[in-house]
Protein backbone atom coordinates (compact mmCIF):
# COMPACT_ATOMS: atom_id res chain seq x y z
CA UNK A 1 0.00 0.00 0.00
CA UNK A 2 1.23 3.50 -0.82
CA UNK A 3 0.76 6.19 1.82
CA UNK A 4 1.43 9.88 1.18
CA UNK A 5 3.01 11.74 4.09
CA UNK A 6 2.65 15.53 4.29
CA UNK A 7 3.46 18.16 6.88
CA UNK A 8 3.51 21.89 7.52
CA UNK A 9 0.89 23.02 5.02
CA UNK A 10 0.65 26.47 6.66
CA UNK A 11 -2.48 27.33 4.66
CA UNK A 12 -0.82 27.07 1.25
CA UNK A 13 -3.87 26.03 -0.75
CA UNK A 14 -2.05 26.26 -4.09
CA UNK A 15 0.66 23.76 -3.14
CA UNK A 16 -1.89 21.45 -1.51
CA UNK A 17 -3.86 21.33 -4.77
CA UNK A 18 -0.60 20.46 -6.58
CA UNK A 19 -0.04 17.67 -4.03
CA UNK A 20 -3.51 16.21 -4.70
CA UNK A 21 -2.87 16.31 -8.46
CA UNK A 22 0.47 14.55 -8.01
CA UNK A 23 -0.85 11.72 -5.83
CA UNK A 24 -3.61 10.97 -8.35
CA UNK A 25 -0.83 9.46 -10.50
CA UNK A 26 0.66 7.36 -7.68
CA UNK A 27 -2.13 5.02 -6.52
CA UNK A 28 -2.02 6.40 -2.97
CA UNK A 29 -4.49 4.71 -0.58
CA UNK A 30 -3.99 6.89 2.53
CA UNK A 31 -2.66 10.31 3.46
CA UNK A 32 -0.99 11.10 6.78
CA UNK A 33 -0.67 14.77 7.76
CA UNK A 34 1.85 15.60 10.47
CA UNK A 35 0.33 18.90 11.59
CA UNK A 36 0.36 22.64 10.96
CA UNK A 37 -2.71 22.91 8.75
CA UNK A 38 -3.15 26.54 9.95
CA UNK A 39 -6.86 26.93 9.21
CA UNK A 40 -10.16 25.17 8.73
CA UNK A 41 -10.10 25.73 4.96
CA UNK A 42 -7.19 23.31 4.71
CA UNK A 43 -9.10 20.86 6.92
CA UNK A 44 -12.07 21.13 4.55
CA UNK A 45 -9.85 20.28 1.58
CA UNK A 46 -8.46 17.25 3.38
CA UNK A 47 -11.95 16.18 4.50
CA UNK A 48 -13.20 16.36 0.91
CA UNK A 49 -10.41 14.13 -0.39
CA UNK A 50 -11.34 10.83 -2.01
CA UNK A 51 -8.44 9.31 -0.05
CA UNK A 52 -8.71 8.83 3.74
CA UNK A 53 -6.58 11.33 5.68
CA UNK A 54 -5.17 10.80 9.18
CA UNK A 55 -3.92 14.02 10.80
CA UNK A 56 -2.31 15.03 14.06
CA UNK A 57 -1.86 18.49 15.55
CA UNK A 58 1.24 20.60 15.08
CA UNK A 59 2.14 23.84 16.81
CA UNK A 60 0.29 26.03 14.24
CA UNK A 61 -3.19 24.68 13.63
CA UNK A 62 -5.42 27.68 14.26
CA UNK A 63 -8.99 26.92 15.31
CA UNK A 64 -8.77 23.33 16.55
CA UNK A 65 -12.48 23.26 17.38
CA UNK A 66 -13.47 24.16 13.80
CA UNK A 67 -10.96 21.68 12.36
CA UNK A 68 -12.26 18.93 14.65
CA UNK A 69 -15.87 19.71 13.70
CA UNK A 70 -14.92 19.49 10.02
CA UNK A 71 -13.37 16.07 10.59
CA UNK A 72 -16.53 14.85 12.34
CA UNK A 73 -18.97 15.88 9.59
CA UNK A 74 -20.77 13.09 7.79
CA UNK A 75 -18.86 12.09 4.68
CA UNK A 76 -15.58 13.59 5.90
CA UNK A 77 -12.49 11.59 4.96
CA UNK A 78 -10.40 13.41 7.60
CA UNK A 79 -9.62 11.87 10.98
CA UNK A 80 -7.85 14.18 13.43
CA UNK A 81 -6.10 12.79 16.49
CA UNK A 82 -6.14 14.46 19.88
CA UNK A 83 -2.40 15.15 20.26
CA UNK A 84 0.80 15.91 18.34
CA UNK A 85 1.58 12.21 17.96
CA UNK A 86 -0.14 8.91 17.24
CA UNK A 87 0.53 5.18 16.98
CA UNK A 88 -0.79 3.53 13.81
CA UNK A 89 -0.86 0.06 12.35
CA UNK A 90 -1.44 0.10 8.60
CA UNK A 91 -1.00 -2.89 6.32
CA UNK A 92 0.77 -4.79 9.13
CA UNK A 93 3.31 -1.98 9.59
CA UNK A 94 3.73 -0.31 12.96
CA UNK A 95 4.03 3.43 12.42
CA UNK A 96 4.67 6.28 14.83
CA UNK A 97 3.76 9.80 13.69
CA UNK A 98 4.63 13.04 15.45
CA UNK A 99 4.91 16.70 14.65
CA UNK A 100 8.12 17.08 16.63
CA UNK A 101 11.60 15.82 15.61
CA UNK A 102 12.74 15.55 19.24
CA UNK A 103 10.37 12.61 19.77
CA UNK A 104 11.00 10.90 16.43
CA UNK A 105 14.52 9.51 16.88
CA UNK A 106 13.95 7.93 20.32
CA UNK A 107 10.80 6.25 18.99
CA UNK A 108 12.73 4.93 15.97
CA UNK A 109 15.48 3.62 18.28
CA UNK A 110 12.90 1.80 20.44
CA UNK A 111 12.66 -1.06 17.93
CA UNK A 112 8.87 -0.98 18.18
CA UNK A 113 8.17 0.58 14.77
CA UNK A 114 8.72 -0.08 11.08
CA UNK A 115 8.51 3.64 10.28
CA UNK A 116 8.53 6.97 12.13
CA UNK A 117 7.36 10.17 10.44
CA UNK A 118 7.79 13.71 11.79
CA UNK A 119 7.48 17.33 10.67
CA UNK A 120 7.96 20.78 12.26
CA UNK A 121 11.44 21.62 10.93
CA UNK A 122 10.18 21.84 7.31
CA UNK A 123 13.40 20.11 6.20
CA UNK A 124 13.04 16.88 4.23
CA UNK A 125 15.08 14.03 5.62
CA UNK A 126 15.28 10.23 5.27
CA UNK A 127 17.28 8.03 7.61
CA UNK A 128 17.24 4.51 8.98
CA UNK A 129 17.70 3.61 12.63
CA UNK A 130 18.26 -0.14 12.94
CA UNK A 131 15.39 -1.49 10.80
CA UNK A 132 13.16 1.57 11.28
CA UNK A 133 12.73 4.18 8.56
CA UNK A 134 12.66 7.74 9.94
CA UNK A 135 11.37 10.46 7.63
CA UNK A 136 10.55 14.15 7.54
CA UNK A 137 8.63 14.72 4.28
CA UNK A 138 9.52 18.41 4.22
CA UNK A 139 6.92 21.12 3.91
CA UNK A 140 3.96 21.72 1.63
CA UNK A 141 4.05 25.45 2.42
CA UNK A 142 7.50 26.16 0.90
CA UNK A 143 7.92 29.27 3.04
CA UNK A 144 11.03 28.09 4.92
CA UNK A 145 12.91 26.04 2.33
CA UNK A 146 11.52 27.43 -0.95
CA UNK A 147 10.57 23.86 -1.88
CA UNK A 148 7.37 21.89 -1.39
CA UNK A 149 7.63 18.16 -0.89
CA UNK A 150 5.92 15.06 0.44
CA UNK A 151 6.89 11.45 1.04
CA UNK A 152 5.47 8.23 -0.35
CA UNK A 153 5.75 5.28 2.02
CA UNK A 154 5.33 1.89 0.35
CA UNK A 155 4.30 -0.58 3.06
CA UNK A 156 4.88 -3.59 0.79
CA UNK A 157 8.53 -2.71 0.22
CA UNK A 158 8.96 -0.85 3.56
CA UNK A 159 10.57 1.90 1.52
CA UNK A 160 10.08 5.64 1.21
CA UNK A 161 10.82 8.35 -1.33
CA UNK A 162 10.47 12.12 -1.17
CA UNK A 163 8.86 13.90 -4.10
CA UNK A 164 9.23 17.62 -4.77
CA UNK A 165 6.32 19.51 -6.26
CA UNK A 166 6.78 21.75 -9.29
CA UNK A 167 5.16 25.13 -10.03
CA UNK A 168 4.83 25.94 -6.35
CA UNK A 169 4.20 29.32 -4.78
CA UNK A 170 5.24 30.51 -1.36
CA UNK A 171 2.32 31.04 1.01
CA UNK A 172 3.59 34.54 1.79
CA UNK A 173 3.29 35.82 -1.80
CA UNK A 174 0.43 37.85 -3.22
CA UNK A 175 -0.42 34.99 -5.60
CA UNK A 176 -1.39 32.79 -2.65
CA UNK A 177 -4.23 35.10 -1.58
CA UNK A 178 -6.53 33.93 -4.39
CA UNK A 179 -6.36 30.39 -2.98
CA UNK A 180 -7.59 31.42 0.47
CA UNK A 181 -11.25 31.68 -0.44
CA UNK A 182 -12.43 28.42 1.13
CA UNK A 183 -15.52 28.14 -1.03
CA UNK A 184 -13.53 27.99 -4.26
CA UNK A 185 -10.96 25.45 -3.13
CA UNK A 186 -11.33 21.70 -3.26
CA UNK A 187 -9.03 18.86 -4.22
CA UNK A 188 -9.19 17.59 -7.79
CA UNK A 189 -11.81 14.83 -8.24
CA UNK A 190 -13.06 15.29 -4.69
CA UNK A 191 -16.46 14.52 -3.29
CA UNK A 192 -18.85 17.42 -2.87
CA UNK A 193 -19.37 18.38 0.75
CA UNK A 194 -21.58 20.98 2.36
CA UNK A 195 -19.98 22.67 5.36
Amino acid sequence: MKIAIISDIHENFHNLVLFFKEIEKLNVKKIICLGDLMNNGIAKMLAASDIPVIAIWGNNDGDKVAITKTSLKEGSNLTVGFTTYDFLEIDNKKIFITHYPIIAKPMAKSGDFDAVFYGHSHKKHIDKVNDCIIVNPGEISSHRTSTASFAIYDTTKNDVEIIELENIICVNTEDAKKYRNEKQIKPPNSKTHEY
